[in-house]
This record gives structure tokens, C-alpha cells and sequence, in this order.
């Protein structure tokens, strides 16, 4: 086998996203020599290059050669950017949504650009406070959010990606990679060159447009660009979104080296309107619960990048990273702040312990007699991150037999300042909390800060060092072997006190063994086994007592330790592709068994809304099913995926909740042995068609079906599920000329109200206006999806 060449599209035709085929992997290198064929026209015979290619898969967080797909030792998860841009969004959640048969999308935050990625049963939110168990990577830099391992969706400029892939059954990746890690590469001027700009509007004040644009100045330098923005009025009161995203790379190629520098910027604004209690929705399907609720995210982040290929058989890479985040929420709710029952004073959680303001002073009772009171809970969260990291690929034969070597080491450290504070306000009619300057300090029996400020600097150090080798056996039979050693210390340092200090260490070695087996051409076997583990977050840590528990990603009150996650993965399948007269046929079915040991759970507590703390709660399995099978030619491509997820808790559990069905006196509910975990739905079924009318015209739909889930909060499984949902989307488009296309979709064609998402809520926080100030009698909170949208749009490539 001869070195691999890295394949570019042709530079001389218009901006185009590279085509892919089998199981929608990019083609990333070239790994035979290159065959002439020779021709015999009228005019002098010209040479034709033809360069047999062969598709590779990550598996390691760098940029170095992947490995072929026929000896990963495990499912193969991929979306291209022309799958990304057939959805016509710009959140790239929506791709993955449609394309990986495991992933399922719920709209937690009550807005479409903050969705929780859900995969196998293990999730990706940029919901602070959500246990986190997949690893997200861009251009091989982790970008989990140092405070809580949140994934900010919102900040990914999706234009400028060039591929995803979602690797499961490796633990290279690192800390949280417990179902996974979604690794995103992305664009640059030797892949992508021309420009393109795309402008879309339509339902509910949508007006976005993203611009990019690529060149190779000569043999050696290249540049690439991409300017994205949106506004979008939301169908929900109080639910706008702005996004403004900018990403850009230099690079440079000079004989067998390459180096890149990219940077990124975004500053984006959001009124998440959150769940909604089901009373009120059904009599406003845009209705909102307690606002303001709105959240500004920013980031800018710089990354260099450099491959040497020192040897045919050796190439070394290196990336150096800083990322600064920062995020400011805004969130009006109820609170325990009520009048005493001495007149003129405001106490806490009844009405004879004191509520207290920021000098310790029991507070006075401004309001009149009979208010209903609530609070505005704000928080700032400001990341600073560097980060370096080392890759070395080796393709020498071993004992003449082909093989793989990767060794790396990566080392990130993370400066966390994060602050929180709480105003008195008053609730309106309409659940708008209006503030009233008065600010609480600690308050509670003994004052523990429950409600008071916080202010907490935090220091994370993830140290990782691995090693993967895939050893051909045969020409067919391939064995991969290896691990992860990962060193993670986190140190709190309370700005205001004691409470909430502590310094925490989490070492663990996590091993990988899997083997494929190529039993034709066109069908290969795969098998394999992992661990992974995930290290407490510093909001895990500092939210983690339960005789104190804290608003959960607002007021922290104590530092007790948690164990790490620990997660051991079995699965195996077979995958082939085959060449029919209609097209490329491919095909995968595959079954997985993830055990968790030492999880992770967010513990809600009663009447208290928003109030809980972290704890684990023993071993959680999450197993399944996942097959897809896809057809693509010049005409046609189909999709048409399952995926069965079943996610149980193993242990027994004592958990407090809003369910009806709570114990009266005590607020719990018994978790048993083989009860399903909440928001995990067991089936979904994923249908997608393209079809070319004619060369110019081309129309397209798809379809999802999701099943039914329980609430959060139901962990014991015993009142109703959410019910299940099916959605229809169609898209079209139309090719002008060369370089202008117009394009248009209806998302949701049947109009169908669904929810995404359920939880309970304190039915006693806040009255129902809606019905005469009456006490809600529904325990349900739901995320409402969006009816039905139509957008048109322009798109011009050069």
C-alpha cells in the first residue's frame, strides 16, 4: 500500500461541498498509486487520473490518517456538509438528528438553536446542570465547557463544517466520552474553494444568511472564511434567537507538512422560554411559565494545527488551543420568599425563619399585603482554557503483516470564574417576573447561601495519554487493541467563604479491544470493547449535599465528593455495501450494551422549584439496536434508519419528585430495579428521500417517528408517558443557472402538536391565571415543538 494522498475537489469548478458514499464518510485519502488510462480520440491522446480511494474513519481526536472503515471495530456514524445543508439550518444538531439512527433531539430550553443531543441514551446539552455523557471535538480540540461539560450547539459555525462523525466504542476521546464523541472536522482552502452566499426566510420572523468562502492562493498557502447570522422571532412568547457565528483558517502546505491556524468568534442571544405546564399550553401553544428566561452566550477561540509526515510509514501532529467562554443567564422564578408572620419582614421557606440580604440583615417587607412574590436568578459563567495536545501514526508492517500505530497525549487546563445572584421581584398575570432591587443574601436554617451570591473561581487539569493499535491478521481479519490513561484534578476555590472549597483527583486507565472480519468484499463484521469515564464537574461537585440542596446552575452550597462515572461498552454488527443498477448500496445493523457504574443523577427536590443537587445513584445500562440502510446515485438517495434504545436503572433508589405519585408525607418515589431512565425514547424510525426530477429540479422529504418516553421526574415509571410523535418535512430545490439555486421546505406538514420533553413542576409555586388564579391540577411541564413553518430561500455559488 502506497502513502496516502489527501483527495481535493477539482479547484477550477465552482464552491462545492465534497460528495461522499460509502456510509456517507467523507474521502479523505488516496491510497493507491495512481493509474493512467490512455485514450485514442482524434486529438492528441490526453491522460486520464484515475485515484482509487478508500474511506476512513477517526479514531483518535487528531487530524491524522483515519483508519479504514473495514477494520473499525465498531458503528459507523457519519453526516457530510451537503447532508447538513440539505436541512437548510444552521444548527447542525438537525443533520445529526436526521442522519445517525441512534441520535434523538428534545428542545429542553424551549429553544431549537439549545437542543439536548441525546445518543444511545447518553446526552450532549448546553443545559448546565444535565449530566453529560458524550465528548464533542472541533478540529480536534475538545470543546465540553470547562464548568460543567456543557455543549453549546449555538457556537459551532455550521456552514463552515466538512464533516461529523459520531465515534462510539472508543476511549481516545477522552473524559465524557461515554456514549461517544461527536467529532466535527472542518473546512479550510485546500478543501473547499469559491464562495457562497445563502439567505433563507420565512415562519415566525426567520430571516438567517451565512456567506463562505475558500481559495488556494498557490501550491503552498490557502484561505477559508464563513460568516453566519440569524434572527428568529420564535413561535413562543418571549422565545427570539440571534446568532452570529464567524469562523476562518489559514493554511499551509510545503512538501510532506501542513499547518493551519483557525479562530472563531460568536455572540449569540436567546429567550429560552423553557417547559410550560400543560394546563396553560392548552390554551396557548406558545404559551411561556415565569420569565425573563434569556441566556447570551459568546466565544472566541483560537487553534493551531500542525501534521509532518517525517516518513511514509510516520506522521506526527501537534495542536496548541485557547477558547474563551462566556455566558450570562437571566431566569425569572418562583421563590421561597414569603411575608412572616411578624408584619413588615420577609422570611424564608415559612413564614418565621429569616430571609436575609446581602449584609446579613433580616430583609423588610416592601410589598403590599397578599403579593405574590418571585425572584430574577442571574449568572455569569467566564471559561478560559488552554490546551495542548500530541499525536504520532505509524503504518510500518509488523512481523510483515500490515498495522497501525497511534500514540498521543493531550493536557487542557481551564480557569472558571462563575457568580450568581438573586433579586425579589413580583409575578405578574402574565408569569413575567418584574424586579424590585432588593437582592438576597444567605438565608435558611442554619444559612446555608441557598438563595444568597455565589462566587466560585474553579481550576480544571485533564491530563490524557493513549495508545491504539489495529493489527491485520489476515487480509480479512483485523484486531484493534489499546487504551486511555486520563488525570483529572479539579480545585474550588469559594470567593465569599469555605463552603464551597475542595480539591478533587480522578485517575483511571480505560481499555479498547475489537477485532473486524471482512467475510466478502461487500460484508464485514465488527465486535468490540471499551470503558470510559467521566470525572464529576466542578457544578457537580459543588451542588452535590443533599441536606443542602442548591438552584440547580445558580446557588451552590457545599463541596461533598461524588465518584467518577465509569462506563463499559460492548457491540458488535455487521455492515457491508454493494453496487446496484440504481445505485451504491449501503447498509449496517449493530447492537450495543453500555453499563454505567457510580452514574451520575440530578436530583430535583419537592416544592421547590428549580432546587436540587448531584448525586450517584449506582449502575444505570443503556442497550439497543441500531440498523440503517441507504442508497445513493446521481438521482436518488434514500435513508431509512431504526433504532431501539433501552435505558434501565440497576440499582435501587429513594428519589424525590413532583410525580403524582410521590409518597405524601415524605415526597419520594421508590426507583426499582429494572425502571426505564426518563427522556430516553425506545424507538425511533428515521426516512429520508432525494430525488433528481431533472437535472436542475430536485425534491426531497423526510420523515421521524419517536416514541413514547417517561417524564423526568417518573423514574419510578408509573404515571403516563409522554406520547409519541411523528413528523413530516419537505424540501425542494431549483438550479437556475450555474450559479444561482432557490430552494424552499415545510417542516412539520400535518401541523402536529408535540412535546419533546416532559418533567413535573410544584404545582403550588405559582397560581393558574389562566383559570381564575386556581391552583394547577396538572403536574405536567412540557416542550412544545414548532407547528408548522415554511421557508424559502436563494443560494448563489461561484
Amino acid at each position: 500500500m502506497s502513502t496516502g494522498l489527501v483527495l481535493w475537489p477539482d479547484a477550477g469548478m465552482a464552491a462545492q461541498d465534497e460528495d461522499t458514499n460509502v456510509q456517507n464518510l467523507p474521502p479523505v485519502e488516496v491510497v493507491a498509486p495512481e493509474r493512467t488510462v490512455r485514450r485514442a480520440p482524434s486529438r492528441p491522446a490526453t491522460r486520464v487520473v484515475s485515484r482509487p480511494r478508500i474511506y476512513v474513519y477517526p479514531t483518535a481526536p487528531g487530524n491524522a490518517k483515519g483508519l479504514d472503515v473495514d477494520k473499525v471495530p465498531s458503528s459507523i456514524n457519519a453526516v457530510d456538509a451537503n447532508q447538513i445543508k440539505r436541512t437548510g439550518s444552521l444548527n447542525v444538531t438537525d443533520a445529526l438528528r436526521d442522519n445517525v439512527a441512534g441520535v434523538n433531539i428534545s428542545e429542553v430550553s424551549g429553544n431549537p438553536f439549545q437542543p439536548n443531543v441525546e445518543f444511545r441514551g447518553f446526552v450532549a446539552s448546553p443545559i448546565v446542570g444535565t449530566p453529560q455523557g458524550l465528548a464533542v471535538y472541533q478540529n480536534g480540540v475538545r470543546i465540553n465547557e470547562a464548568f460543567a461539560d456543557s455543549v453549546n450547539w449555538d457556537l459551532i459555525p455550521t456552514a463552515a463544517i466538512r464533516s461529523v462523525t459520531v465515534v462510539t466504542n472508543n476511549p481516545a476521546f477522552g473524559l465524557n466520552a461515554l456514549g461517544g464523541a461527536v467529532n466535527l472536522q472542518m473546512k479550510d482552502g485546500f478543501t473547499y474553494q469559491g464562495a457562497e452566499i445563502d439567505t433563507m426566510g420565512g415562519a415566525f420572523g426567520r430571516i438567517q444568511s451565512s456567506a463562505q468562502w475558500g481559495k488556494q492562493i498557490d501550491t503552498n498557502y490557502a484561505v477559508y472564511a464563513a460568516l453566519e447570522g440569524l434572527h428568529d422571532n420564535g413561535f413562543r412568547n418571549f422565545s427570539q434567537s440571534d446568532v452570529r457565528r464567524f469562523y476562518g483558517d489559514v493554511g499551509y502546505k510545503g512538501g510532506d507538512s501542513e499547518f493551519h491556524v483557525n479562530m472563531g468568534l460568536a455572540n449569540n442571544n436567546f429567550g429560552a422560554s423553557a417547559t410550560v405546564p400543560a394546563e396553560l399550553l392548552q390554551q396557548y401553544w406558545g404559551a411561556t411559565y415565569t420569565t425573563p428566561q434569556t441566556t447570551n452566550n459568546r466565544v472566541g477561540y483560537v487553534n493551531l494545527t500542525g501534521k509532518v509526515e517525517a516518513t511514509p510509514t510516520w506522521t506526527f501532529e501537534s495542536t496548541a488551543h485557547a477558547r474563551v467562554f462566556e455566558q450570562r443567564v437571566v431566569d425569572g422564578n418562583p421563590t421561597d420568599v414569603q411575608e412572616c408572620a411578624a408584619a413588615g419582614l420577609l422570611c424564608f421557606g415559612n413564614d418565621t425563619t429569616p430571609a436575609n440580604g446581602l449584609n446579613g440583615a433580616q430583609l423588610t417587607n416592601p410589598f403590599a399585603p397578599g403579593t405574590l412574590l418571585g425572584e430574577i436568578d442571574r449568572t455569569t459563567t467566564r471559561s478560559t482554557t488552554f490546551g495542548v495536545s500530541g499525536q504520532a501514526t505509524n503504518t510500518d508492517r509488523l512481523f510483515d503483516h500490515e498495522n497501525r500505530f497511534v500514540v498521543g497525549a493531550s493536557f487542557d487546563a481551564s480557569v472558571t470564574r462563575f457568580n450568581a445572584t438573586a433579586e425579589l421581584g413580583t409575578i405578574g398575570t402574565d408569569y413575567v417576573v418584574t424586579g424590585s432591587g432588593i437582592f438576597l443574601g444567605k438565608s435558611g436554617t442554619p444559612t446555608t447561601g441557598e438563595m444568597g451570591p455565589v462566587s466560585l473561581r474553579t481550576v480544571n487539569q485533564y491530563t490524557g495519554l493513549y495508545a491504539l493499535d489495529t493489527f491485520n491478521v489476515t487480509d480479512a481479519f483485523a484486531i484493534t487493541g489499546g487504551g486511555r490513561f486520563n488525570h483529572a484534578r479539579i480545585t474550588l476555590e469559594d470567593q465569599l467563604g469555605t463552603d464551597l472549597n475542595g480539591d478533587h483527583t480522578f485517575d483511571r486507565f480505560n481499555p479498547i479491544i475489537g477485532g473486524t472480519y471482512k467475510i466478502t468484499p461487500e460484508l464485514t463484521a465488527y465486535a468490540g470493547y471499551s470503558e470510559a469515564n467521566r470525572a464529576p464537574t466542578p457544578l457537580e461537585l459543588s451542588c452535590a449535599d443533599p441536606a443542602n440542596p442548591c438552584l440547580i446552575a445558580a446557588f451552590l452550597v457545599s463541596d461533598p465528593p461524588l465518584k467518577q462515572v465509569v462506563s463499559k461498552t460492548v457491540e458488535a454488527g455487521l455492515r457491508g455495501t454493494r453496487e446496484l443498477s440504481i445505485g451504491t448500496l449501503g447498509w449496517k445493523i449493530g447492537g450495543f450494551r453500555a453499563t454505567n457504574y457510580d452514574d451520575i443523577l440530578a436530583v430535583a427536590v419537592p416544592d421547590r422549584t428549580g432546587f436540587g443537587y448531584f448525586t450517584n445513584v449506582g449502575r444505570t445500562r443503556r442497550q439497543g439496536l441500531e440498523a440503517e440502510i441507504n442508497i445513493k446515485s446521481p438521482t436518488l438517495q434514500f435513508q431509512a434508519s431504526y433504532a431501539f434504545v433501552d435505558a434501565r436503572f440497576l440499582d435501587p433508589l429513594v428519589l424525590g419528585s413532583n410525580s403524582p405519585f410521590a409518597d405524601p408525607i415524605t415526597q419520594t418515589i421508590q426507583v426499582l430495579p429494572g425502571d426505564q431512565i426518563p427522556a430516553v425514547p425506545r424507538h425511533r424510525v428515521k426516512v429520508g428521500i432525494d430525488y433528481a426530477v431533472t437535472d436542475a429540479w430536485k425534491v426531497g422529504g423526510n420523515a421521524l417517528f419517536v416514541s413514547s418516553q417517561y417524564f423526568v421526574g417518573d423514574e419510578s415509571n408509573q404515571a403516563a408517558k409522554l406520547p409519541s410523535y411523528t413528523v413530516f418535512n419537505l424540501h425542494t430545490s431549483y438550479q437556475v443557472n450555474k450559479t444561482i439555486q432557490v430552494y424552499g421546505r415545510i417542516d412539520n406538514i400535518f401541523d402536529n402538536r408535540y412535546a419533546t420533553y416532559g418533567q413535573f413542576f410544584d404545582t403550588t409555586a405559582v397560581p393558574n391565571f389562566t383559570n381564575g388564579g386556581n391552583p394547577f391540577t396538572d403536574p405536567r411541564s412540557l416542550s412544545p415543538a414548532r407547528p408548522r413553518a415554511f421557508y424559502a430561500g436563494l443560494r448563489a455559488t461561484f
